[in-house]
C-alpha cells in the first residue's frame, strides 16, 4: 500500500525547488540592473560644437567610458549652423548653442538654439531660436537656477541676457550693453569684440573679456531679473594689444585667469568678490620662450583640484600646464603638451577629472589624454576621434 507521506514531500519539493528558481531569477535581475546602473554611472555624453559647411551640419556626439576615457561615436545629433559655443542644462536636460552667424531673420544678427537631451540616445530635439541682438555670438553660458542664458557677440561688439522658460524655450532679452571703443592693434581691434560672458563664483557679478578693448568689463548681475548694471569700477584694463578672450574663476573665488588671445599671455588678476574687482598680479606667456611663430591661445580652464590651470595653444598647437601655488594663486609652468592637431580652438576636462579632450579644428579631430593625478601632467592616450571643425566640448553626466 503506497504511502501517504510521498505526496507531502513531493510538495515540499516542488515548493523548494520553487523559492530556489525565483531567488536565483530575482538575483540575476538584481546583478542586471546592477551591471547596467555601473554602466551608466561609467560613461557621460560627450557633446562638441563645430563650425558647419561641406564637412559639418551642426552638432555631434560621443558616449564617453570614464573608465577607460574610451569614446563612441554617436554622430549627428542636432543639426544647426554654426554651434561653435554650447552650455549645458544638466538638471531639466537642456543643451543652449550659439549660432556663429551674421543674419537671422532678415537682420544682421546671430542667434541662440535651445534643445532638449535625449539622455538615452544622446539625440537633440530643437525647441526654439531667438536673435542674439548682436553678430558674430561666440559666447553662451547658463546662468544660475538655469532662469538666464548669458550671450557674447563677437562681431558687433555686445552682451545680453534671454530667459529660459521652464520647458526650454527661450525669451526676449531682459539686458542688453553695447560695448563702445577700441585699441592699439589695427587689424584686430578696431571697434569692440566682445569674446565670453561668464559669472564669478557668487553669480554676483558678470565679466565680459573685450578682445578689442582690452577690458574686461564687469556688471551686477540681478538673476531673477536677468539685468545687468555696470559696475564701479566698470572694467579691469589689461596690457595694450593683449586681445583678452576667456575669464575662468579659481573654486576658492579669490583669483581669476585671462587668456589672451594676441600676445599669448594669462593674466592672474585677484578678486574682491564683495566688490566685483579684479586687480592684475601676474602675467605669463602661453608658449615657451624660445617659440617664434604664430600663436593664438583660445581655451583656459583649471582642473577640478583647483591645483593646475590649462591653456591651448593655436599655432604652438599644444595645451599649455601651469600649477597654481595653493597660498598666492601664482602660477608656474609645468609643460606642454602637443594635441596631436592642428589649432587646437577647445578643450574639455570630464567629470572626473581623469581626462582632458582636445578640439583640433583645422584637423578634424578629437584627441584623448588622460590627466596625472600628482602632477596634472597629460599623457596622450592613442585615442584619436574624426570629427568636422571641431569647436567647443560641453560633457552630460547620464544619470
Amino acid at each position: 500500500m503506497p504511502s501517504k507521506k510521498f505526496p507531502t514531500l513531493f510538495v515540499s519539493f516542488l515548493l523548494a525547488f520553487s523559492v530556489f528558481h525565483f531567488r536565483a531569477i530575482a538575483a540575476e535581475e538584481a546583478a542586471n540592473s546592477t551591471d547596467a546602473q555601473n554602466l551608466s554611472q561609467s560613461n557621460c555624453l560627450v557633446y562638441v560644437g563645430t563650425y558647419t559647411g561641406q564637412k559639418s551640419k551642426g552638432i555631434y556626439a560621443f558616449q564617453m567610458d570614464v573608465r577607460d576615457g574610451s569614446l563612441s561615436p554617436l554622430g549627428l545629433v542636432g543639426e544647426t549652423r554654426n554651434p561653435a559655443f554650447l552650455d549645458i542644462d544638466e538638471q531639466r536636460k537642456f543643451l543652449f548653442a550659439i549660432n556663429e552667424i551674421g543674419d537671422f531673420e532678415g537682420k544682421p544678427a546671430g542667434s541662440v538654439t535651445s534643445f532638449s537631451i535625449n539622455a538615452a540616445t544622446g539625440m537633440l530635439t530643437q525647441l526654439g531660436q531667438r536673435s542674439s541682438i548682436g553678430s558674430g555670438p561666440c559666447y553662451v553660458l547658463l546662468g544660475p537656477d538655469g532662469g538666464n542664458v548669458l550671450l557674447a557677440n563677437y562681431g558687433s561688439g555686445s552682451v545680453a541676457v534671454l530667459p529660459v522658460e521652464p520647458d526650454g524655450h527661450l525669451g526676449d532679452s531682459t539686458a542688453f550693453v553695447q560695448h563702445i571703443g577700441k585699441s592699439v592693434n589695427p587689424a584686430r581691434q578696431q571697434g569692440p569684440h566682445a569674446h565670453c560672458l561668464t559669472l564669478d563664483p557668487a553669480n554676483r557679478f558678470a565679466f565680459a573679456c573685450d578682445l578689442g578693448l582690452d577690458k574686461i568689463l564687469t556688471y551686477k548681475f540681478d538673476s531673477r531679473h536677468g539685468t545687468l548694471v555696470p559696475n564701479e569700477p566698470q572694467f579691469a584694463a589689461i596690457k595694450p594689444g593683449s586681445g583678452p578672450r576667456h575669464i575662468v574663476f579659481h573654486p576658492n573665488g579669490r583669483q581669476a585667469y585671462v587668456i589672451s588671445e594676441l600676445k599669448s599671455t594669462i593674466t592672474r588678476f585677484a578678486y574682491d568678490s564683495n566688490h566685483g574687482v579684479l586687480t592684475e598680479m601676474q602675467t605669463i606667456s602661453t608658449v615657451p620662450d624660445d617659440f617664434k611663430g604664430r600663436n593664438y591661445p583660445a581655451e583656459i580652464a583649471i582642473h577640478p583640484s583647483g591645483a593646475f590651470l590649462y591653456g591651448s595653444n593655436r599655432g604652438h598647437d599644444s595645451i599649455a600646464i601651469f600649477a597654481i601655488d595653493s597660498a598666492t594663486g601664482a602660477l608656474k609652468p609645468v609643460g606642454y603638451e602637443p594635441t596631436h592637431g592642428k589649432y587646437p580652438r577647445s578643450f574639455g576636462i570630464d567629470p572626473s577629472g581623469n581626462y582632458l579632450l582636445a578640439a583640433n579644428q583645422n584637423s578634424d579631430n578629437l584627441v584623448v589624454f588622460r590627466i596625472d593625478p600628482a602632477t596634472c601632467r597629460l599623457k596622450f592616450t592613442g585615442q584619436i576621434n574624426d570629427i568636422p571643425s571641431p569647436a567647443c566640448i560641453k560633457f552630460f553626466t547620464r544619470r
